[in-house]
């Protein structure tokens, strides 16, 4: 018998290349100061606020508006680089992905109920879900731009544990960003925090769902 009831994995970063990583592989490219770049791109993302990034992950700013307004922001930060081309990086050949999902596929066989909990972009959503088979993923999916909440707020993760039946305490949750981690354990969950090596992730996954503890 499994120790956990639940899995939530977050998308980008976790079946994805991190879009925190690409980020910083363009301020290396760009000369750039790597923390300018994130803050204009993405804002405070540890908090949820008014930033563009947050509104239009939220479902409240469209794609173009968005980046109308986060360029007059890389402007006024004396940035002359479009931050959005930092994300063109995870579109790169990923040799993890396959593995990755043929393992999220072998947890969920086991009986293992499953949630895609992302922050994400109402125009991107054929794009991503056309990167993985997420009907065979996941039992449930709360996208922040169509459920109108983003990560870190908690009720991203009570509106995924909701719809899979299960209590913040029997559930895993993944993901690449610290700030998201430290919500989910906030109201219960264990959280995993996954690296540049995401496939290592899986590995502490796979024993916490058949022993209870991660590895020493």
């Amino acid at each position: 018998m499994e120790s956990f009831d639940a899995v939530l994995f977050d998308f980008g970063g976790v079946f994805t290349l991190s879009p925190f990583a690409a980020l910083a592989d363009a301020s290396v490219e760009w000369s750039a100061d790597p923390t300018k770049i994130h803050d204009v791109l993405f804002g405070p993302y540890d908090r949820d606020t008014d930033h563009p990034w947050h509104c239009l992950e939220r479902g409240e700013l469209s794609l173009v508006d968005a980046r109308a307004a986060i360029q007059a922001l890389a402007t006024a930060a004396g940035l002359d680089r479009d931050p959005f081309a930092a994300l063109s990086r995870l579109g790169r050949d990923d040799d993890q992905r396959p593995k990755i999902v043929d393992r999220a596929r072998s947890i969920k066989a086991t009986g293992v109920r499953t949630a895609c909990v992302t922050n994400n972009v109402a125009e991107f959503g054929d794009g991503w879900r056309a990167m993985i088979p997420v009907g065979e993923l996941f039992d449930v999916v709360v996208d922040s731009s169509q459920s109108g909440v983003r990560k870190p707020d908690p009720a991203i993760f009570a509106l995924a544990l909701d719809a899979l039946g299960v209590t913040a305490d029997r559930a895993v949750f993944l993901d690449d960003f610290p700030g998201n981690i430290a919500a989910a354990e906030a109201v219960g969950l264990r959280g995993i925090l996954v690296g540049p090596d995401r496939l290592a992730a899986f590995d502490v996954l796979e024993l916490l769902l058949t022993d209870g503890v991660p590895p020493a």
